[in-house]
């Protein structure tokens, strides 16, 4: 057993966790390209039978509950410290080691307005915030995707669409970076554009585009490019744009096809499926009827409106529970909206749990907790005590997507998820215990 409670006193007092996990992990044999001198830590099962993940060691509850996850299942792992105070005081370097790891990762939820010390001892907000953003600069990423119940929500980043300044409008044609105030790299746009017409392609889908191509100039050439990567293949539009904006825009879009690989389209006339554009905001309500409806939809959607999107996903089943619940109270009937909602076949719960896949134009996919709760034990009472089964749920598609095929290994995880749902269903057990708990019913990976 790790003692928990001796790593949460040491973080919150301030204390040397380095030197902690420095004693409880041997030093990793992999080190990220361009960083000989990163510290990865390593642990598990080293049995050569899967391939390991990467962890990053974050704060608070995102901190104890991946050291307990990856104490109780015994996987083979790496480790890069990358909580608050330790980013700081690497000038976010940390932010590079972990975001240029050669193997599928997890990133935990970081606090962005964490009070770290600066080298003189005084009290500061943490360098790079929660580090999210300078980490998807250094590590490459072109996009995330968030599945939530039937919509999965693919999102450019960083990709700001704001600009009405025609001025101030045009393509770098060198990065094919689109210059206006938010400085839009348009090269991300075409792999998020890729993706999201994959994953149309292979999930049959129905894929919904998410712009604003007639009030932000950026999203001009965004909704350009989506017009240029359709064209011969076999998707049906149905919904169109009045204008189509490759034609309105070709010159800036070419320049940006120009700066994309040559086969960048290879295999695409093959690809099909059927595809809505839609101005950014009508999107809104029509996410509120595909989720009433169970429309199993894809949205192609910027930095600016995906995170809108995802908000309201993630916000909006507990309203139309509480709906629910008045609707019955008003027709004389008394129920548990939420166990209507499960019987009814919906899976969306409360945003808690909504997972984001970051992918890279080079290198494999970083996983991501969206948000991680407090519980009872630093909450006074006023909730119930923390649950855990977010980090198992995450570092089980993690190792999935790090070992595709692996039969015996997804047996495996879905046995221990099972196991850990025995323990956690009914009243839920403080987190000391729970770990307790589960260190005793799970079997470790390869013991």
């Amino acid at each position: 057993m790790i003692d928990l409670m001796s790593i949460a006193r040491t973080e919150s007092d301030g204390g040397d966790l380095f030197s902690i996990f420095d004693a409880l992990y041997e030093e990793g044999d992999i080190r990220p390209e361009g960083y000989p001198n990163a510290v990865v830590w390593k642990g598990g099962h080293h049995d050569g039978r899967i391939q390991p993940v990467a962890h990053s060691l974050t704060d608070a509850y995102a901190l104890l509950g991946t050291v307990a996850a990856i104490d109780v299942l015994g996987l083979p792992f790496f480790a890069v410290p990358m909580w608050s105070q330790y980013r700081h005081d690497t000038q976010l370097e940390a932010l590079s080691w972990f975001g240029n790891m050669p193997c599928i990762s997890i990133k935990w939820s970081t606090a962005g307005d964490a009070y770290v010390r600066d080298a003189s001892g005084k009290k500061v907000v943490v360098m790079g915030k929660s580090g999210n953003a300078p980490l998807r600069t250094q590590a490459g990423v072109y996009c995330n995707v968030r599945p939530y119940g039937p919509i999965t929500v693919v999102r450019c980043m960083p990709c700001l669409p704001y600009s009405q300044d025609k001025p101030k409008f045009s393509v770098d044609r060198t990065t094919g970076i689109v210059h206006s105030e938010m400085n839009t790299p348009a090269i991300q746009m075409a792999y998020a554009n890729r993706l999201f017409l994959r994953l149309v392609h292979e999930t049959k889908k129905l894929g919904r585009v998410a712009m604003k191509p007639t009030q932000a100039m950026e999203d001009g050439i965004n909704a350009g490019l989506h017009s240029w990567m359709i064209q011969g293949t076999k998707f049906e539009v149905g919904r169109k744009y009045a204008v189509d904006p490759y034609v309105e825009h070709k010159d800036a879009v070419d320049a940006i096809v120009a700066l994309l690989p040559p086969d960048f389209r290879a295999g695409m006339e093959n690809w099909g499926g059927r595809i809505e554009q839609h101005i950014a905001d009508t999107n809104y309500g029509l996410l509120l009827w595909d989720l009433i409806e169970q429309r199993d939809c894809i949205i192609l959607a910027t930095d600016l409106d995906g995170d809108r999107l995802t908000d309201l996903l993630a916000d909006v089943s507990d309203p139309l529970r509480a709906f629910g619940r008045r609707l019955a109270g008003h027709l004389g009937q008394e129920i548990d909206s939420a166990k209507v909602w499960s019987e009814m076949g919906y899976t969306t719960g409360n945003g808690r749990d909504m997972t984001s896949v970051m992918h890279r134009m080079k290198g494999p996919a970083i996983h991501m907790l969206l948000r991680l709760l407090d519980g009872d034990e630093s909450m006074g009472g006023t909730k119930q005590p923390y649950d855990p089964r977010i980090h198992f749920v995450l570092i089980r598609d993690a190792y999935l997507d790090a070992n595709p095929g692996n039969v015996e290994l997804a047996r495996w995880l879905d046995d221990a998820l099972a196991r850990f749902d025995e323990i956690y269903s009914g009243e839920r057990p403080g987190f000391l215990q729970g770990y307790a708990a589960l260190k005793e019913k799970i079997k470790p990976w390869g013991r």
